[in-house]
């Protein structure tokens, strides 16, 4: 018999990986409470409800966090974040044919949004600079994705 903390996500989560025509990735920085730092990662965030599409989700974030709403998402890949004590899972998805809206931040909300070159998101990724798993995941995989085209 063992104890365990356990945090349940009820209603899932989604990200989108958004990649402007001249192939720069759109990321935000913000500041993580629990790690004590900023943080730069792919637009994400939870379903609203548990009837709630991931893609719908996905849209709604990257609009709503970098003010851009995407032509077309194809999903990418799906990732437990923290498989060792929290149920969540993220539907990834890579964001294209991207027109420029506005942001929608929540009130609390406070980011920075910043365009990267592939090579140096993957230079940070090996360096260490980069932390955020389901950022590094979608990169990554991104980068697999393109060269398999």
């Amino acid at each position: 018999e063992g104890h365990w903390d356990y945090v349940e996500h009820r209603n899932g989560a989604a990200a989108a990986l958004p990649v402007l025509p001249d192939g720069r990735l759109v990321l935000v920085r913000q500041y993580r409470n629990a790690l004590e730092r900023e943080v730069l990662e792919i637009p994400a965030g939870a379903k609203t409800s548990p009837s709630e599409s991931s893609i719908a989700c996905a849209a709604r974030e990257m609009e709503e966090e970098i003010g851009y709403h995407a032509g077309e998402l194809k999903k990418l890949l799906t990732t437990a974040t923290t498989g060792a004590f929290c149920n969540e899972c993220i539907d990834v998805y890579l964001a294209t044919d991207l027109q420029k809206t506005r942001q929608h931040l929540d009130e609390e909300e406070i980011l920075n949004v910043e365009f990267w070159k592939l090579d140096d998101l993957c230079q940070m990724i090996f360096s260490g600079q980069m932390i955020d798993a389901k950022t590094i995941a979608a990169i990554l995989a991104y980068k697999t994705y393109r060269s398999m085209k």
